[in-house]
């Protein structure tokens, strides 16, 4: 599955796309904020490729000017999420290189997946979640859509073995099409304008 948007290409992870994933994944201002340690060198990459981003639903970000991974969007649905949730829910996870930041690509990203999960999946609601300090992550979960649920205090998180708070955002079918209504009326304002 190739999911596109405006500005970008979402499509699974490949063993090939490790140097890329290194390049970005090695910043320490990215995967301890996300949950999970930077990564040591190519072959660590290839390995969280193979073992991790190779997992259904899961896909690389590509900004379309760059034409190369530069972060990853993933939706885990039912049980298999960390938050144990029912057949007919998801949480969504993400990150995006440092140079990206800023640039709307991830909120663009998260509307491409929650079409895909609502559309494609019939799903009721979409979670996610941003640890406590991760102000970029809150944001992008905003811009989305994603409304505060609630929060997670004294969590142990296996991948790093640290204990963290984590606050839980989500977004319902509901409201997800409240705002592509919203979305589209806008673009046809535009559209009449020019």
């Amino acid at each position: 599955m190739i999911l596109e948007t405006e500005r970008l290409i979402l499509r699974p992870w490949r063993e090939d796309d490790a140097e890329d994933l290194f390049l970005y994944a090695q910043d320490p201002r990215v995967g301890p904020s996300a949950g999970w340690p930077p990564h040591t060198s190519v072959e660590n990459s290839r390995e969280i490729i193979l073992t991790i981003l190779s997992a259904a639903d899961t896909f690389a970000v590509v900004p379309k000017s760059m034409g190369h991974a530069a972060g990853s969007i993933g939706l885990t649905i039912g049980a298999g999420s960390s938050l144990k949730l029912p057949a007919d829910e998801a949480e969504i996870g993400f990150w995006i290189g440092v140079p990206f930041w800023g640039q709307g690509l991830i909120p663009e990203a998260v509307r491409a997946l929650a079409r895909y999960g609502f559309e494609g999946f019939n799903l009721k609601k979409i979670w996610a979640g941003y640890f406590d300090g991760n102000a970029k992550s809150r944001r992008a979960q905003e811009k989305s859509g994603f409304v505060y649920s609630h929060t997670l205090e004294n969590l142990v998180w296996k991948p790093t073995g640290e204990v963290r708070t984590e606050h839980v955002t989500l977004l319902t079918r509901e409201k997800w099409q409240e705002l592509n209504k919203l979305s589209k009326r806008a673009g046809s304002q535009a559209e009449r304008k020019i």
